[in-house]
């Protein structure tokens, strides 16, 4: 029996009784495994669009920890979409720009948005809970406005009959167990998912020989809003590179390398931890001002994922589906890009406008996202931590060539941030008869600019959209049931010709509900944008 208390850092959805718990199975549309922000965004997405999801955790809201905090203006976009941006951004600790240090020289630093015509930053530093918590807030005024949402707190999956049409779930609670049916199962239950392994799944990459100790240090702190990154850092006792970032309420996040062959139980020690803590403030600032340890945790960089995220009616997001080392935050926020992709797909299939084949073009276009997160991380960890003499010196020479000469910059990796993943060539894409702007490209996810008095992407909501840019002459477009939104703009500003014309004076988007470019043109064509949608939603 599930016990009826977890720790929490929110309570967001306290367990009660349901009348499923004494009823024969009942079939429930979609079931979400997990309430972690995965879990809780694809929820949100759904219930927006007036398809039931019923969310299972086994903890009654957000656990301890800050866990991932760094969230990248992809997901803050798709936040955007859902209604729950605002206050992270409120909340969060807004920043742009990165510095690389090599012992006690500066090499060089970043800016990852210097444009400023957007709505959201390149990535605000915000405690996971508080991300969570801002997901529930939106829920329950969407719950509040008819949407279908359930979230269940300690309710335990403990076994899964997977009949390829529909599942079965086992669910424990604390007034003892019960099962529900489900036509599809979402399993969102993070890297140690009870779910994969219900099922005899693997879990395949690399498990790199390093440990990383976390220290979340509560201090007044004058360091600025940046994100400092150390290769071999100055302070004693910091092993081969170290991480500072600001985080909201006075909380820094503090990473030490550690190495492989440690004790976990020594290092976890808190006398040890301040040890490393005063070393690196008193290197910095000469002084150790007063603070305390909020949070602490030893991890190891990881790079693995499933071989398929889809099973028949089970599907696999987030970090069940694909893991990643923390540095460059590609976890959370591609696991958001997963819910955000999976989202509309499964809402099409539900309502019997789409076949079940689309949700194959999840898996496909999600399992390369993982691929090029993986290959990024791993890369990242091999340049921060040389595996030979030839790798390090290899290494050092970048970090002094970095210094002077800007074209050995792209070489340092201390993790490479989150980047939207952009489909190029994947099946369920249309024709680039326009040949405009690379970055808004068929595949790319749409790049936000201003328009009236707000910014495009918050006129595309969760629907197929078909912007017409210039002057343009458009007629209505409908397929199946698939609704089609126009968005016509006859005088663009700078930043929307810049992404959206280039060299032209006329184009056409055609957008899908997740606002990845689909196809685009010179002109209006019915025929071809309704050619188009087919093909999004795997009718062509």
């Amino acid at each position: 029996m599930v016990a009826a208390r977890y720790k929490t850092e929110f309570q967001l959805y306290p367990y009660h009784k349901v009348a499923d718990q004494t009823a024969p199975a009942v079939r429930h549309p979609i079931v979400i495994v997990g309430g972690g922000p995965v879990g809780l965004a694809l929820a949100l997405d759904l219930g927006k669009k007036g398809t039931p999801a019923l969310v299972l955790d086994d903890h009654e809201g957000a656990g301890l920890g800050s866990k991932a905090i760094c969230f990248a203006k992809r997901t803050l976009d798709i936040a955007n979409r859902l209604g729950a941006s605002i206050p992270m951004i409120v909340k969060g600790v807004v920043w742009n720009v990165g510095k690389v240090f090599h012992a006690n020289d500066k090499v060089f630093e970043f800016n990852l948005l210097p444009e400023t015509d957007h709505r959201n930053p390149a990535f605000i530093n915000l405690q996971q809970p508080y991300f969570e918590k801002f997901l529930v807030d939106e829920i329950c005024k969407t719950q509040a406005n008819g949407a279908p949402i359930e979230l269940r707190g300690c309710n335990e999956v403990t076994g899964l009959t997977n009949h390829e049409s529909y599942v079965t779930l086992d669910v424990d609670t604390p007034d003892g167990p019960y099962q529900v049916e489900a036509d599809w199962v979402i399993a969102c239950d993070g890297a140690r998912s009870p779910m994969r392994n219900m099922l005899g799944l693997s879990f395949d990459g690399r498990v790199f020989e390093d440990n990383f100790l976390i220290a979340d240090v509560k201090m007044k702190a004058d360091f600025p809003t940046e994100r400092w990154f150390w290769f071999e850092p100055p302070f004693k006792n910091s092993g081969q590179s170290a991480l500072l970032h600001k985080q909201p309420d006075d909380i820094w996040r503090i990473d030490f390398q550690l190495g492989w062959d440690i004790d976990r139980e020594k290092e976890l020690d808190p006398e040890r931890i301040r040890a490393r803590v005063d070393a690196m403030l008193s290197s910095q600032t000469g002084t150790v001002p007063d603070y305390s340890l909020e949070w602490t945790s030893i991890y190891t960089f990881q790079c693995r994922r499933m071989k398929s995220f889809r099973h028949g009616a089970v599907l696999f997001a987030g970090d069940s589906a694909h893991q990643v080392s923390p540095f460059g935050a590609r976890g959370a926020n591609s696991g958001v890009q997963d819910a955000d992709n999976l989202g509309w797909k499964l809402d099409l299939v539900c309502k019997g406008l789409a076949g079940t084949s689309l949700l194959d073009s999840y898996a496909a276009e999600r399992e390369f996202g993982a691929d090029e997160n993986i290959l990024n991380s791993s890369r990242a960890t091999d340049f921060m931590t040389p595996k030979s003499e030839i790798s390090k010196t290899f290494r050092d020479a970048v970090l002094t060539l970095a210094r002077q000469h800007a074209f050995a910059r792209p070489l340092v990796n201390s993790g490479r941030l989150s980047v939207p993943c952009i489909y190029d060539g994947f099946p369920h894409f249309g024709e680039d008869a326009l040949t405009g702007p690379h970055i808004t490209r068929p595949g790319a996810p749409c790049s936000d600019a201003p328009l009236g008095n707000g910014y495009l992407l918050d006129q595309l909501g969760g629907e197929f959209t078909v912007l017409a840019i210039g002057n343009v002459a458009v007629t209505p477009v409908a397929l199946d049931g698939i609704t089609t939104q126009f968005l016509k703009v006859e005088n663009p500003s700078e930043g929307l010709t810049e992404r959206y014309l280039g060299d032209h004076s006329t184009a056409v988007y055609l957008i899908r509900p997740d606002q990845h470019v689909v196809a685009r043109w010179p002109e209006f064509d019915a025929e071809k944008i309704t050619s188009a949608i087919s093909t999004a939603i795997g009718k062509a």
